[in-house]
């Protein structure tokens, strides 16, 4: 049986550690992670390997050579104009594959059974058979769901927090039939994730996962890097090492001198030719390679040493990595966290700080003390986006400096030469980081329409009529007023998907930004009559007559949030008058507590002045809550269930889209329309996209605004103001008549804290200890009574170690207790998992 070896990996997020190595051949325990693979093919009898390669080819083929030395017998397959991808790399060999093979990733340590795996392929008798594991945290890998008997059900390739439904993920170790080959093209990118497996999935193709219990962890940064490492040295995973161990955890090469006053701790591994110095400390987890010198007095907390390097008298080295030939000189110290690239040379008492890269080849002085990447920019998270773009406090989380660095990865993602579109709310701070986003885009020759103070709603109007690659808003979070939220929408002006997301995030974190010639930095315009343009769309979608024949009195509190709004001046062209009360801008945010006492002052103003409705609009257009003629507020749930009862009644047979979360009232009220509804993920992108189907009337909900995809594809609570208008014209009715109409549900939710690292855990049991037949798996696990509208769901939080628990009948007594009991069954497996 032959094994494939995926080894063309370039490893861009362990730089600076692979700007001259191919992954594979990154060191864990003084050998290259490929020849760990190699042993445990070997081990299980796969002694036949073809090693795919891409990134500089030639290290891995001199190393290796035939495998005569290792004990086995490799082929290479060199992909020469690009790479293939996982599955693309597999296609490429298809002419030495003719019976069933074995395929396993070059950049993760593992010590599978992979003698039981193969049997367990055969007995199922399936066409592909992915060997799988459990982990704490999923969300950088491609999470399977499995029946009872193994067979695969679902993929859901790097979720997001609130998409995890289970902590069982693809290790890149498949067991395959020659014959599933043949559903890939030739000579073109594929992936065995995204693209063969789902559609073996699709074709009903006998396809299932093998749980190991074992060790793996995927060598996919330098965190995980380090743990390899010390998991080795804890002999938590079975690998070879290439020293003797003189004492239990103490490894030692040959020729090896070590000072009779050092002291060392288990577990430690020291390469051969080594010289360890007078009164150096060598303590546990410390792995030093091959050629090293380490001077006296020298104190090593755990680092990871390549060969070659030479480190001075009474250095200080914690938890960090240091890649070959690199010399540090006395005193120095290199602290947790840290990475230098090979063949560095660092001064005398110079200090590198926690999580500092230095790429390879960089002189530091002596004294200097390092705080940033050596030359490209701050450390920041380990991600940018959560579930409604780029969020952090303002000027703590979100500063000019990030900003800058964030318009620079954004458009380091785009061709140079491209615009975008970028505008923001009318807020000081948002003006500050609005002009440092700019500034970074323009760095990597970004050209940009500054809208400058614009609703969200006009901004997505004009994104696709400008012809631009996207956008970008910045405004205060209509949640958290101290928080700075940062979006960003795709040429159609609808929010970017999140493998977008993810391309901007490794621009920023991998520092892979561009730096353009100073003639080829971007421009800056102003694009004129922007209010004009969302003005003729506006009127475009709308009964003119209708609107012009209301005589309707409205109410507007824009809340202290907005200065010169526009929607009374358009209102006004139709003869609506419309009260504007606290339209002047303050730059201290209104808390929770001040909104509520503004939107009682509106119900008052609406009831004395005999208005048809009044309404609060909030985060720059995008949100609103509605006051009907007798001054009650109607909004969340109830506000969902007016809009689409109100949409329906003009638009019968229509179809409406909304969260996976809101009421089973919009059923009820479709059921009476003749209508159809769509549900979603509960994030505002995943609606925006599904709202783009040509039978879409409305899409959203109360709690995150209303799209009219025929307009733009976002919220819009303006154009939701005027659409009112309009219909409760030409039907002659009021709020309250419409409100009288709506069906009675019970919907409740309660949140709870849970860990992230538990979240998918958690997800996993709800969906083995329910009825499959009673699950709906959109977003979270929904579970849902027989031939009723009951139904309880449970949602992992976007953003925050939280879970929501949501309970839906007509029933308030069904509702409380589902509510109670599900509550109790997720707090006593998180309690479970953190070990009380």
């Amino acid at each position: 049986m032959r094994a494939v070896l995926m080894a063309g990996g370039s490893g861009t997020r362990l730089r600076p550690l692979t700007c001259n190595l191919p992954k594979p051949m990154v060191p864990v325990l003084n050998r290259p992670i490929a020849e760990h693979i190699i042993n445990l093919l070997k081990r299980h009898g796969l002694k036949e390997i073809i090693a795919t390669l891409h990134y500089l080819p030639d290290v891995m083929r001199d190393y290796f050579q035939d495998g005569r030395e290792f004990g086995v017998k490799i082929n290479y397959c060199v992909e020469d104009e690009q790479p293939l991808g996982t599955a693309g790399c597999v296609k490429n060999v298809e002419a030495m594959l003719d019976d069933t093979f074995l395929v396993i990733s070059g950049d993760s340590i593992a010590d599978f059974n992979l003698t039981e795996a193969i049997a367990f392929h055969k007995q199922k008798k399936a066409k592909a058979t992915i060997i799988l594991t459990r982990v704490a945290n999923p969300l950088e890998f491609g999470v399977v769901i499995t029946d009872k008997d193994g067979r695969i059900q679902k993929f859901l390739e790097k979720p997001a927090i609130s998409e995890i439904i289970s902590d069982t993920v693809n290790t890149g170790t498949y067991i395959l039939e020659p014959e599933v080959l043949q559903y890939l093209p030739p000579h073109e990118e594929s992936d065995f994730s995204t693209d063969l497996f789902p559609l073996l999935l699709e074709k009903g193709e006998p396809i299932y996962g093998y749980i190991a219990d074992a060790y793996w962890c995927d060598v996919g940064h330098l965190e995980s890097y380090r743990e390899a490492h010390y998991a080795a040295l804890e002999k938590r995973v079975k690998l070879e090492f290439a020293y003797q161990e003189i004492d239990n955890g103490i490894w030692i090469g040959e020729n090896t001198y070590v000072h009779p006053t050092a002291k060392i701790e288990a577990p430690v591994l020291i390469g051969h030719n080594c010289r360890i110095g007078q009164g150096a400390k060598i303590l546990g987890g410390t792995i030093i390679g091959d050629n090293v010198v380490v001077g006296d007095y020298a104190e090593l907390n755990r680092p990871i040493i390549w060969n070659g390097v030479i480190i001075g008298e009474e250095c200080s080295l914690s938890g960090c990595v240091v890649a070959r030939g690199t010399r540090i000189d006395r005193r120095s110290q290199i602290l947790e966290g840290a990475v230098v690239g090979s063949l560095c040379s660092i001064g005398e008492e110079a200090c590198i700080n926690t999580g500092v890269r230095v790429w390879p080849n960089k002189r530091i002085e002596p004294g200097a003390v390092l705080n940033i990447n050596l030359i490209w920019g701050n450390i920041a998270h380990s991600t940018l986006f959560g579930q409604r773009g780029v969020t952090g406090l303002a000027n703590i989380d979100i500063t000019p400096e990030f900003a800058v660095k964030l318009g620079a990865a954004y458009g380091s993602t785009l061709k140079q030469g491209s615009s975008v579109v970028v505008s923001r709310d009318q807020r000081a701070v948002s003006r500050m980081v609005t002009r440092s986003l700019i500034a970074g885009l323009m760095s990597v020759g970004i050209d940009v329409h500054n809208l400058e103070a614009t609703a969200i709603p006009i901004t997505r109007t004009m994104t696709p009529k400008l012809g631009v690659a996207g956008g970008v808003h910045v405004r205060l979070h209509p949640e958290r007023h101290d928080y700075i939220l940062i979006e960003f929408f795709d040429t159609n002006g609808i929010n970017i998907s999140k493998a977008k997301e993810k391309k901007i995030e490794g621009a920023y974190f991998k520092e892979d930004l561009r730096r353009v010639p100073a003639m080829d930095i971007g421009d800056m315009s102003y694009p004129s009559q922007v209010v004009e343009t969302y003005r003729k769309a506006f009127e475009n979608h709308l009964n003119l007559e209708a609107l012009r024949n209301s005589n309707a009195k409205i109410v507007i509190d824009y809340v202290y949030s907005v200065s010169g709004a526009i929607l009374p001046q358009l209102l006004a062209n139709f003869g609506c008058d419309a009260v504007v009360l606290n339209a002047s801008l303050r730059q201290r945010p209104i808390s929770s507590v001040e909104k509520e006492n503004l939107l009682s002052q509106l119900g008052r103003v609406v009831e004395a002045l005999k208005a048809n409705f009044g309404v609060q609009v909030s985060a720059n257009g995008e949100l609103l809550i509605l006051v009907d003629e007798s001054g009650s507020p109607i909004r969340g749930e109830e506000l969902t269930a007016l809009m689409v009862h109100v949409i329906l009644s003009a638009n019968p047979r229509g179809t409406v889209v909304v969260p996976i979360n809101a009421s089973s009232a919009v059923e009820k009220i479709a059921r009476l329309h003749d209508g159809k509804v769509i549900r979603t993920k509960a994030s505002p992108t995943s609606l925006m996209q599904a709202s783009q189907n040509p039978q879409v009337v409305l899409g959203g909900s109360g709690d995150m605004g209303f799209i009219f995809p025929q307009l733009h594809p976002g919220f819009d609570a303006m154009f939701t103001i005027a659409k009112l208008i309009e219909i409760l014209t030409i039907q002659e009715r009021s709020l309250a008549q419409i409100r009288s109409e709506l069906p009675l549900v019970c919907h409740k939710s309660i949140t709870l804290r849970c860990p992230s690292k538990i979240q998918g855990a958690l997800m996993r049991y709800l969906i083995e200890t329910e009825p499959p037949e009673r699950l709906e798996l959109i977003d979270g696990v929904k579970i849902k009574e027989y031939y009723t509208d009951n139904w309880v769901l449970i949602l992992p939080d976007g953003g925050e170690p939280l879970v929501h628990i949501y309970a839906n009948s007509d029933s308030k007594d069904w509702v409380e207790e589902h509510l109670q009991m599900y509550r109790e069954k997720v707090q006593n497996f998180i309690l479970q998992q953190q070990g009380f």
